[in-house]
């Protein structure tokens, strides 16, 4: 389970880079889907963030336990 959960904690920044990526080229052409990424990118970076951070703490509990 802890590999699995490891990756797909990256898939999240995935998705950050590339909603600030559609933003950016969106940003002149079409505004109002622009600001869709960019909501898209703030949430998937702090998402990103949040479970990379349970992440450590989870993987440090588990090295004290044994």
């Amino acid at each position: 389970m802890g590999k699995y959960m490891k990756y797909t904690i990256y898939v999240n920044l995935v998705i950050c880079v590339l909603s600030a990526y559609m933003a950016y080229n969106l940003w002149d052409a079409d505004r109002s889907r622009a600001y869709i990424f960019v909501f898209l990118a703030v949430i998937t970076g702090f998402m990103f963030l949040f479970r990379r951070h349970y992440y450590k703490k989870f993987e440090e509990r588990k090295k004290n336990n044994k």
